[in-house]
């Protein structure tokens, strides 16, 4: 870390007080105005690692996690910027002085970034082992330790950061429920209809909302740890409770200081970014200006860029004119839960005479709404719920004031026209960084030619990171404008696309990844390009992927043919087609999980999962699996999962076609498909569409003239409704399209691409797609059928293949040259306990070995 030398003394010394993401920022800022020759800066930073993107906090709770530092120690060096670690615990603006522990640092300017603390109702119990907030790295780290050994956990508060909450305990294994006081969801950004409509997908998720509750206490068991939340007239079981109920200005340093505050709260600030002290800023979530405070990031930005100008100008370090806060909009475009959710301008219509315009799709589970002026020619502001796509131009409209010159209804229908309702130059890319296309495009032509490259020169994506995807869109389009050569290539070992090298592949007849290396590769291959290409000759002939010509380049879950979990158990799923299975196969898969101490989860796509296996048991669950009529249902693999249906006419009293019936002919038609990514499928008997066709990469849903076939919608990172391809179908004509459409999609996507991404980057989109394989504009729907024809005659079941050779069996054994089992290892199930009653036969059969961590009778 960097240490001023002694010559800096004499230098003005400016403090931060604060190191999130304003306050890192505001770092950037300084530096940028003033070099460390003309300026001593130094940063006081509370927890133990410098800034880091707070906005993308939940994701911590993927796999693998990501780094979200926004500053490294070896950056703050090459800056100059000294880092004092700990808390400010004392300001004196009268000597010019900060303590922080022992230390006390004397400053020319200081600027406050303290941001803002968790608010936890006043609650009885809300001291309890197993209570949380939600806000900082540490938070998080507390909240994955006792997820552990819990088993539903309740948010309290279903804003924002309740929501995000909520979807953290979800990815944990927590059956999750979100508290919220207010009659709807988001109160502070969404109607009652927006919020009825986020409510709607959420439920459908499986998580718990209840809404208009207030909470009375917290109960606790006698030992002090929670059991549950209680209301005036019911109770709410919980192990852990997370408290995401809003947040409050951090102040208390400038409290105690002396230092004006606002009328709610926060250190007041004037249009400069200065206190009621000359010599002290404040900037982000601890500010309030003109009696507000800001809870978004976008704000905060822009005090930071204030704070710096005025402050080297009182410096004497920067002449130029002082900047100005006047107030920031507050719009915002999120994704919580998976659903996307966008708040622009006066969205709650406040404005006096103003009128709305609203769009509320059941179907698609979409909610939309336009506030517009008395007259109505300009849009004032709106919400958007399930479908954010046309939120930049709407926010463009909104900003710019423009009037519109076409109905205001038809800017909430899915398919925007192009008649110049819109403005169709200079579109706002980043709403947080204020980067408009046109800035963008000359960055690309000033030459940046990759995304960190457009980030450093307009900012853009720096604030919440949901830009990020237009910006690659407008990287390789711009690019392509200019002549530049714009590569697709797998990775740096193949000058290829995966298309044309599942093309090359094809056409040459390779069979093995040495073939493949040797004629269009170089190197050895990594751990994108290994996997890919093993998928492509899967894709294209059938072969049992754990040959020991094939083993090799499978990533972990195809190795073994099975999921491996994050205690490094395996999960083993039968195929159960359609979801139909009988009594008998129902007492089978109970007798294998209950021999082999397996914990059982019904899925979302109607299947068993059977997860705890150990490696070396796997062959022996497949044989019992196997005798019961079952084989493996592909839930490792990047293949056809599942086809979701409801019973249909057999049984429903609305249905109007044998959806199972159906169901069945197509997982056993697709199973074992090697795609790019997972395929997932659903079939409806009716239009109520209890099979969720419409979330899947294809579905279908029975009408009374035939089936209506939808393609390309899926869950995952971005969610889409699948689009309607045909209608009125036979089930073989069904079958036809559908056997076009998946061998498309194998052939022409990308690495780990799935269908929505696929079908929305084709040339054309849906119609398109509709052009080649209904049409057969390109001659290719006699091949694609042949190609499916292949598969369907080369199948095999990966798992009894894989019993049949020694030599594949051989893998699983816990040593390479003894079949005895390690028993040694001590397992823990699914949610990390284990019985009382088991602890004796564990610890005599490790006389030698010590155990730590067991508490209470669990492993931790």
């Amino acid at each position: 870390m960097f240490t001023p030398s002694l010559s800096a003394a004499s230098l003005p010394h400016v403090v931060v007080v604060g190191n999130g993401m304003v306050g890192h920022r505001l770092v950037q800022r300084l530096r940028e105005g003033a070099a460390a020759q003309t300026m001593r800066l130094t940063v006081i930073s509370e927890e133990p690692c410098l800034a880091y993107d707070r906005v993308q906090l939940s994701r911590q709770f993927d796999d693998p996690r990501p780094d979200l530092a926004l500053a490294s120690p070896d950056d703050y060096a090459v800056l100059e910027v000294a880092v004092v670690w700990g808390r400010a615990h004392t300001l004196n603006p009268a000597a010019r002085t900060v303590a922080v522990g022992d230390l006390t640092l004397h400053y020319d300017a200081l600027v406050l970034t303290t941001g803002s603390v968790p608010f936890v109702p006043p609650l009885p119990g809300r001291d309890a082992a197993g209570c949380f907030v939600y806000r900082t790295l540490a938070d998080l780290d507390a909240i994955r330790a006792a997820a552990h050994t819990a088993h539903t956990g309740v948010v309290i508060g279903g804003g924002l950061l309740g929501l995000e909450a909520a979807g953290a305990l979800r990815k944990l294994g927590l059956q999750t429920h979100v508290v919220e006081a207010a009659p709807h969801l988001m109160p502070a950004q969404l109607d009652s209809e927006g919020g009825a409509a986020l409510r709607r997908t959420v439920e459908a998720m499986g998580l718990g909302v209840h809404t208009g509750r207030a909470p009375q206490a917290i109960t606790t068991d006698g030992a002090g740890r929670v059991t549950g939340l209680r209301f005036a007239d019911d109770h709410l079981p919980a192990d852990l409770i997370v408290f995401s109920a809003g947040i409050r200005p951090r102040d208390d340093l400038a409290r105690a200081a002396g230092l004006a505050l606002g009328e709610r709260g926060g250190v007041k600030i004037d249009d400069l970014g200065r206190t009621s002290d000359p010599h002290i800023y404040a900037a982000g979530e601890c500010a309030a200006h003109a009696g507000r405070t800001y809870g978004l990031v976008a704000p905060g930005y822009r005090m930071a860029a204030v704070v710096a100008t005025n402050l080297l100008r009182d410096l004497g370090l920067l002449n130029t004119a002082p900047a100005l806060f006047q107030g920031a909009d507050l719009s915002t475009k999120l994704k919580l839960l998976g659903v996307e959710v966008g708040s622009f301008g006066d969205a709650h219509g406040q404005t006096p005479g103003c009128r709305t315009v609203s769009l509320s799709d059941n179907v698609r589970g979409t909610y939309s709404k336009l506030v517009l002026a008395e007259d109505g020619s300009r849009v004032l502001g709106g919400l958007l719920v399930g479908d954010t796509a046309r939120y930049s131009e709407l926010l463009d409209l909104t900003l710019s004031a423009t009037p519109l010159t076409a109905p205001p209804e038809t800017l909430l229908v899915p398919a925007l026209p192009a008649s110049g309702a819109l403005p169709q130059a200079d579109t706002l890319v980043c709403s947080c960084e204020n980067v408009r296309e046109s800035a963008v495009c000359a960055a690309v032509q000033g030459g940046a030619r990759d995304v960190a490259g457009l980030k450093r020169c307009t900012g853009a994506g720096t604030g919440c990171g949901g830009c990020v995807p237009t910006l690659h869109g407008l990287l390789q389009t711009e690019l392509r404008r200019l002549g530049q050569v714009v590569t697709n290539h797998l990775c740096g070992h193949y000058a290829h696309s995966r298309q044309e090298l599942f093309d090359l592949i094809r056409v040459r007849g390779h069979r093995t990844w040495d073939e493949v290396l040797a004629a269009h590769g170089s190197g050895h291959g990594c751990e994108i390009c290994k996997p890919a290409v093993a998928s492509i000759l899967a894709s294209l002939h059938g072969e049992l992927v754990v040959s020991p010509a094939h083993a090799a380049v499978q990533d972990t879950n195809d190795a073994f043919l099975a999921n491996i979990q994050k205690n490094g158990t395996y999960s083993v799923v039968p195929r159960v087609p359609g979801g139909e299975i009988t009594p008998a196969g129902l007492m089978a898969i109970g007798a294998v999980a209950q021999k082999y101490g397996l914990y059982c989860k019904l899925t979302g796509g109607q299947r068993i999962d059977l997860l705890g296996a150990h490696r070396d048991d796997l062959p022996l669950i497949w044989e019992d699996l196997i005798a019961a009529g079952f084989e493996s249902g592909h839930a490792y693999g990047k293949s056809l999962r599942t086809v979701k249906s409801c019973v249909g006419s057999a049984w429903c009293r609305y249905g109007v076609q044998d959806s199972t019936g159906l169901a069945v002919r197509l997982e056993l038609r697709y199973r074992g498909l090697r795609s790019p990514h997972k395929l997932k499928s659903g079939v409806s008997g009716c239009t109520r569409e209890c099979a969720e066709a419409r979330s899947k990469d294809f579905g279908l849903i029975a009408t009374e003239h035939g089936w209506n076939v939808y393609v390309g919608g899926n869950g995952g990172v971005t969610p889409k409704h699948a689009l309607l391809l045909a209608e009125g179908l036979s089930e073989d004509e069904v079958v036809r399209l559908l056997d076009r459409y998946l061998m498309f999609y194998v052939r022409t996507a990308d690495r780990l691409q799935r269908t929505s991404a696929w079908l929305e980057g084709l040339d054309g989109g849906l119609a398109y797609l509709r052009r080649v394989i209904v049409d057969d504009h390109l001659g290719l729907c006699a091949e694609l059928e042949a190609d499916m024809a292949r598969h369907i005659a080369s199948y095999q079941d990966e798992w009894a293949a894989a019993l049949a050779d020694p030599g594949v069996r051989a893998r699983f054994r816990t040593f390479v040259n003894a079949e005895e089992r390690d028993d040694g290892v001590v397992w823990v199930d699914e949610r990390g306990q284990i019985r009382p009653a088991e602890l004796p036969d564990i610890l005599s059969g490790l006389p030698q070995l010590p155990l730590h961590g067991v508490t209470d009778a669990r492993f931790h």
